[in-house]
């Protein structure tokens, strides 16, 4: 018999820094290097110009907390989002966003990290994402577009092309280049 004691959402807002609720426990995430965080923030940007322009969703960035109800998941922490739920102040987002970006970082390569990103990018669309955007800059296909409607097989955008997040984010586009630092 465990006597293991899960950890809840109450739990999740006591931790200081990035953190998602699987399984019971609070898993933590170490801060994002230079080249993952440019681009995670450049995808804020754009998404806060076009929820601004079109006065539409927020725009969230990076350690924001989606609280969700899935058997074995109860939060998501992804490093670009947008949400159309409710407002809930001061307390963590009441719901999936429509639309998540995970940027890899350097241990986010390998056989068990892929089958750890397709995880949670089957988590997300079970909690109700639309568009869940892989981003690798190290590889030349940097922007994989997954779609809950067709999850296997992803819209790729290389560098010189102009990625997007339908249905999610309708008419939002971002140039790939504008993921990189200007004297990349």
């Amino acid at each position: 018999m465990s006597t293991k004691v899960e950890a809840t959402i109450e739990d999740l807002y006591k931790v200081e820094g990035k953190a998602e609720l699987v399984n019971g426990e609070i898993i933590l995430m170490s801060p994002t290097g230079a080249l993952p965080g440019y681009a995670g923030d450049a995808i804020f940007s754009s998404l806060h110009d076009y929820s601004k322009r079109r006065k539409f969703g927020r725009a969230v960035g990076d350690n924001k907390a989606f609280v969700v109800n899935l058997p074995h998941r109860k939060s998501f922490s992804p490093d670009a989002a947008f949400h159309v739920g409710r407002e809930t102040g001061m307390k963590f987002y009441e719901s999936a966003p429509v639309f998540a970006v995970e940027v890899r970082s350097e241990s986010d390569y390998g056989p068990r990290a892929e089958r750890q990103m397709a995880a949670k990018r089957a988590d997300y669309f079970a909690a109700g994402t639309l568009v869940v955007w892989d981003v690798d800059l190290l590889s030349d296909n940097v922007v994989c577009v997954y779609r809950a409607n067709y999850p296997e097989n992803p819209t790729i955008y290389c560098r010189g092309e102009i990625a997007e997040a339908e249905p999610a984010v309708p008419g939002w586009t971002m140039a790939v280049a504008d993921l990189f630092p200007e004297d990349m």
